[in-house]
C-alpha cells in the first residue's frame, strides 16, 4: 500500500491530541457493564483460580489511600489527614477482606507478588506495614519468584520503612519524584529536595533493594525544556534502573485542585517536546523504551520481557508477572482475574462498612465476552509491543469503519498494515493510545472520552 509524505508530528498532535483511554484494561472502566456482585464475582475469582491460580499464583495490589497533604496534580484516589489512628481500622478491614478471598479457597494459595500503592503507603507505620504484610503472607505459599513492591514518598519514607519491608521480602521500591525545579513543585504542591531523593535512593541501595524506580511527569505548570534537562540530569547522576514518565492529565472537572493550572501548562506541541527530550536523554544514558511512558535499563527483568515479547500490562502498569489473577485489596481497588473485573467503592467509609459485615465492598464490575477477549489480546499486543498478527480470515471479517480508520492512519504515516498484521511505526508510537481506540467499538460507538478520559499527548 502506498504510503503517503508522512504530516509533521505538530500537524499529528492538531489532529490525534484528542481525549482516549490508557487501557489499563478492556473494555474501560466506564465502559464495564455493572453485570457483576459478590455472588457472582466470588463465582468468577473461584473459576479463575482453578484455572490459573494454582499454578501461576495471585498477585495483591493493596490501596493504601491517606496521604498527609494534598499534591494538586494528582489523579489519584486518596484521603488527605495527619490523624495516623486511622491506620489500625484500615488495616483490619484489609485483612478481613484477604481472609474473605481464602474462605473460598480449597487450600493455601501461591502468592506470586505484592504491589503496596495509594495514596502514600508509607503514611503508614512501619510496624503497620509489618502487620499488613506478616499476616497476609501467612495465609498463603510466597513463590520462591514472587515479586513485591511499594510506593514511596521520598518525603516520609525512612530507613525503617525500607529496613522493615526489605525484611518482608520487598526488593523494589518506585518513589515519586514528579519533577525535581523547585517552581514547578510549588506549583503542585510535592516539594521535596533533592537531598532527601538521594537519601532515601542510597538508603534502598545500601540496604539491597534490587531495583529503583522514579515516577517522572511532564506537561506540569511551568516545565520548560531547560527544567526537564535539569531534572533529568539529576535524575542519572542516582540511575535509577527504571522511570515511568507520564504524561500529566489535566481534568479539573474530576479533580478541582488542577483548576488553577491552566494559564501555566506547556500547550500541545510544548509538551511533547518535553517527552521526546526526555526522551533522548534517558536514551542517551542507555535506558530503553519499555512501553508507553515507561524506560529500563538494558539488565532489567522487564526489558528482558520486552524484548522477548512477553511484557503484559494491567492495572499497575506494565508488569512481567506470569499470573492473570490480581486481586485488588482496599478502597477503590481493582480486580482482574482473567474472566472479570471488579473495583471496590472509592468510599473508605463505605470500604470499611461492608467489610465489618464480613461482605466485599464491590461498586462496579464486567464479566467479559468471547467479543471482550478478543479485543483485549489485540489491545495488548498494540500496547505492549506496537504490533499485531492475525489471519486472512480476521483480515477479511475487519469491519469497514476500522480499515478506514487503519488507512487513515497510514496515510499520515502512522501504521503499516496487510492482510498478515499490523506494526507501529515511529510517528505512531506517540499515538499508540489512538490507534488502540480504533479496535475498540465501545470508544468508537460513543465517544465519551471527552469527559471521562485524558489527552493522547
Amino acid at each position: 500500500m502506498t504510503i503517503k509524505k508522512p504530516l509533521t508530528q505538530e500537524d499529528l498532535i492538531q489532529k490525534y491530541n484528542v481525549p482516549v483511554p490508557r487501557y489499563t484494561s478492556y473494555p474501560t472502566l466506564p465502559h464495564w457493564s455493572g453485570n457483576v456482585n459478590e455472588a457472582s464475582w466470588v463465582s468468577q475469582f473461584q473459576s479463575a483460580y482453578q484455572l490459573f491460580g494454582k499454578e501461576e499464583g495471585i498477585t495483591l495490589y493493596i490501596h493504601l489511600p491517606y496521604c498527609e497533604s494534598l499534591c494538586t496534580y494528582c489523579g489519584c484516589n486518596k484521603r488527605i489527614t495527619k490523624n495516623h489512628q486511622v491506620e489500625d481500622t484500615y488495616i483490619d478491614a484489609l485483612l478481613t477482606e484477604w481472609d474473605l478471598y481464602m474462605s473460598w479457597l480449597p487450600d493455601l494459595p501461591n502468592l506470586a507478588g505484592i504491589h503496596l500503592g495509594g495514596g502514600t503507603p508509607t503514611f503508614f507505620s512501619p510496624s503497620s506495614l509489618h502487620r499488613l504484610i506478616t499476616e497476609i503472607t501467612s495465609k498463603a505459599i510466597v513463590l520462591d519468584q514472587a515479586s513485591f513492591s511499594f510506593e514511596g514518598h521520598p518525603n516520609n519514607t525512612s530507613k525503617d520503612h525500607l529496613q522493615t519491608l526489605f525484611d518482608l521480602g520487598f526488593r523494589r521500591v518506585s518513589f515519586g519524584i514528579q519533577d525535581l525545579n523547585l517552581k514547578v513543585q510549588q506549583a503542585i504542591h510535592r516539594i521535596q529536595p533533592l537531598e532527601k531523593v538521594v537519601e532515601v535512593t542510597e538508603t534502598a541501595r545500601k540496604i539491597g533493594y534490587e531495583s529503583i524506580n522514579y515516577d517522572l511527569i511532564y506537561g506540569l505548570p511551568h516545565q520548560t525544556l531547560s527544567s526537564i534537562e535539569d531534572t533529568f540530569q539529576k535524575t542519572l547522576d542516582l540511575k535509577p534502573d527504571r522511570i515511568a514518565f507520564y504524561s500529566y492529565a489535566h481534568l479539573p472537572s474530576v479533580f478541582p485542585s488542577q483548576n488553577h493550572f491552566a494559564p501555566f501548562l506547556p500547550q500541545e506541541t510544548e509538551k511533547r517536546k518535553l517527552y521526546e527530550r526526555g526522551r533522548a536523554i534517558l536514551e542517551e544514558a542507555g535506558y530503553l523504551e519499555i512501553g508507553m511512558d515507561h524506560f529500563s535499563l538494558e539488565e532489567d527483568p522487564i526489558c528482558h520481557a520486552k524484548l522477548a515479547k512477553k511484557l503484559h500490562r494491567n492495572f499497575m502498569g506494565y508488569t512481567t508477572s506470569p499470573s492473570k489473577i490480581l486481586i485488588g485489596l482496599g478502597s477503590s481497588a481493582i480486580s482482574d482475574v482473567h474472566l472479570a473485573y471488579a473495583q471496590n467503592s472509592k468510599s473508605i467509609e463505605t470500604y470499611k462498612n461492608h467489610l465489618e459485615n464480613n461482605q466485599l465492598a464491590i461498586e462496579k464490575g464486567h464479566v467479559l465476552s468471547q467479543e471482550d477477549f478478543k479485543i483485549k489480546n489485540i489491545i495488548l499486543a498494540l500496547i505492549c509491543n506496537h504490533q499485531l498478527e492475525w489471519d486472512t480470515a480476521f483480515y477479511n471479517q475487519m469491519e469497514e469503519g476500522i480499515k478506514i480508520c487503519l488507512d487513515e492512519f497510514v496515510e499520515d504515516g502512522m501504521v503499516a498494515y496487510d492482510q498478515m498484521g499490523l506494526i507501529i511505526l515511529e510517528p505512531g508510537i506517540p499515538f499508540v493510545r489512538n490507534i488502540c481506540s480504533t479496535f475498540d467499538p465501545a470508544f468508537r460507538t460513543t465517544r465519551q472520552g471527552k469527559s471521562v478520559f485524558s489527552n493522547a499527548i
